[in-house]
């Protein structure tokens, strides 16, 4: 098979965490709006399903063409290779989406595109009914300025599904978003990192995978896992390199502390569901009794906010609180994202730079307030 064209999904602003996610991983890459874009082969499926930290899901690119008619739609897809990734008695639902494009009907889009696709089917299978109960491909086609792009999802449910969270609190951090933050502080295993509102752990954990090299998807299951093209031994070895890449002999100090004792329950359960149970410690406080310990750790947190909570003098509370917590710690970094507007008049001070973020669907900013660097050992020069 030819090398494929490989597109790793994600929310607007995280472009280039996920591109050097990417590179780090040794893919050449190249960034549009909520989607990087890499060659690889299959192998690289896998590897990328189990280890982007920041993505939301990794899409083999069939094809692109213009379609500006149904007629365009329907050849456009008939002509790509199905038959060579979806079997016989696969099941292959279609999605769609439509943005300044003629053919603005989705579901319309999405009965040319099946009836496509089962087309071609037909022309290597030799059936008129495909019983679509074997494993699952899910086709996706996007219309974007009268371009259609057609890809498979190679994932399943979202990469920010790592499968150490069964239950959650009211207001969840996703995945994705706590390892962007993690990533954005440029925090280190070897510096202490504080959550004061860490519900149910979300930060915490993600910090550890990170600073154990844990792949986040190492405890999960993805869609093509089932597929015959790919197969099992690709999918054995890439897990097998993960499993070989976990630096579990370093010392974390990661601790998170939240006013609900129903969430500090969830939090450990979580831990302890990623095989983090004992190295990371949970505490039953209210912010204004946090005692972080340690210098030049960081501080990271996604505080309370009336939108998400329904009570807008509880959140500004917390955030003064925050703020209090912060001068207390003056070798410490701070990074806290929120989609109010008035953070930086409650916690006390101007922030020394502001990164804008999408916290599922709310537009947020990181609050970066960054203390000095630890110390070098003068063994590292």
């Amino acid at each position: 098979m030819n090398t494929l064209t490989l597109i790793a999904t994600c929310p607007m602003g995280l472009e280039a965490l996920v591109a050097r996610e990417l590179k780090e991983l040794g893919y050449e890459t190249r960034t549009e709006n909520g989607r990087v874009c890499f060659e690889g082969e299959l192998e690289d499926i896998a590897r990328t399903n189990l280890w982007l930290r920041t993505a939301d899901r990794v899409l083999i690119k069939m094809g692109e063409f213009p379609a500006t008619t149904f007629d365009e739609l329907f050849e456009g897809t008939k002509a790509l290779d199905w038959p060579d990734w979806i079997p016989e008695h696969g099941e292959f639902p279609v999605e769609g989406r439509s943005h300044k494009s003629q053919l603005s009907s989705v579901p319309a889009c999405q009965g040319i595109v099946k009836k496509a696709v089962v087309e071609k089917m037909k022309q290597r299978y030799h059936h008129e009914w495909f019983a679509e109960d074997g494993p699952r491909y899910v086709i996706e086609v996007s219309l974007l300025n009268d371009i259609a792009m057609l890809t498979l999802d190679t994932t399943g449910p979202s990469l920010h599904k790592r499968g150490y969270r069964r239950v959650a609190t009211e207001a969840p951090l996703k995945e994705t978003m706590a390892a962007a933050m993690i990533q954005l502080s440029r925090w280190r295993p070897e510096r202490p990192l504080y959550d004061p509102f860490c519900g149910s752990g979300t930060l915490a954990i993600e910090a550890a995978l990170i600073g154990w090299n844990i792949a986040p998807g190492i405890r999960r299951s993805f869609s093509s896992e089932a597929w015959p093209i790919i197969g099992e031994s690709n999918w054995e070895r890439v897990r097998e390199e993960a499993y070989d890449a976990v630096k579990d002999d370093i010392e974390l100090e990661i601790t998170g502390s939240d006013i609900d004792p129903g969430a500090i329950e969830i939090a450990r359960a979580a831990a302890k569901k990623a095989g983090l149970g004992g190295e990371i410690s949970f505490q039953h406080l209210p912010v204004n009794k946090a005692v972080p310990l340690g210098d030049y750790g960081c501080l990271l947190t996604n505080p309370p906010y009336g939108q998400r909570l329904g009570d807008d003098r509880e959140a500004e509370t917390a955030v003064r609180q925050l703020g209090t917590l912060a001068k207390r710690l003056p070798t410490w970094s701070m990074f806290a994202i929120s989609p109010a507007k008035s953070f930086e008049h409650y916690f006390g001070r101007a922030a020394d730079k502001k990164r804008k973020l999408y916290n599922g669907r709310i537009e947020c900013a990181l609050y970066q307030y960054l203390g000095p660097l630890p110390p070098r050992n003068r063994t590292d020069s």
